[in-house]
């Protein structure tokens, strides 16, 4: 590869890190090539794409896109490494990776590390914690729902209220007659 090449290489890899949401780093490992399609089959049903990449690429990709911290990121470019972007929701990856292991039995490709909401998450161990994580929209729209519950609920016993004070008024004005 030209030096040319590698420098078009990092500006494109650059202007994803900053464009996309965030961005997972994965050992693909020893995978046969079978396998390898097999998981990228299940991220592309996701939306998502498996692109390998040259370390010292991605490293000064790391550097020009302005993340943080760009030496967490580099001790963890070490063996071959495969990058998949999202842009709306921070689990799928990590899902997709999670299935793929569950159902082929294999302990590869391996978490390196994910860059979430800002976030930098390093290892393997932060896979359940990453399958787990809202989208904005649902945390959103959680908190709007947490907001509305106690309104609906004074709401509810303001009416319940009226409803109990018109009976005990309709009962009184039967009586009297």
């Amino acid at each position: 590869m030209t030096r040319q090449e590698k420098t078009q290489v990092i500006a494109e890899l650059s202007e994803k890190l900053r464009s996309a949401s965030g961005f997972y780093l994965l050992n693909p490992g020893p995978l046969k090539a079978e396998d390898t399609l097999a998981f990228r089959r299940r991220l592309h049903e996701k939306g998502l794409r498996l692109l390998i990449v040259k370390n010292s690429l991605l490293a000064k990709a790391i550097e020009q896109a302005g993340l943080p911290n760009p030496d967490k990121f580099a001790s963890v470019l070490k063996e071959m490494t495969g990058i998949v972007f999202y842009t709306s929701d921070p689990k799928l990856p990590a899902q997709a990776l999670e299935a793929f292991r569950k159902d082929t039995q294999k302990e590869y490709p391996i978490l390196k590390a994910a860059y979430v909401e800002e976030t930098l998450f390093i290892g393997e161990q932060h896979l359940e914690t990453l399958t787990r994580l809202k989208s904005k929209h649902e945390l959103i729209a959680e908190i709007i729902a947490r907001l509305q519950s106690p309104m609906q609920q004074v709401l509810g016993a303001l009416q319940s209220a009226g409803s109990t004070v018109a009976g005990i008024l309709k009962t009184l004005s039967e009586r009297n007659t």
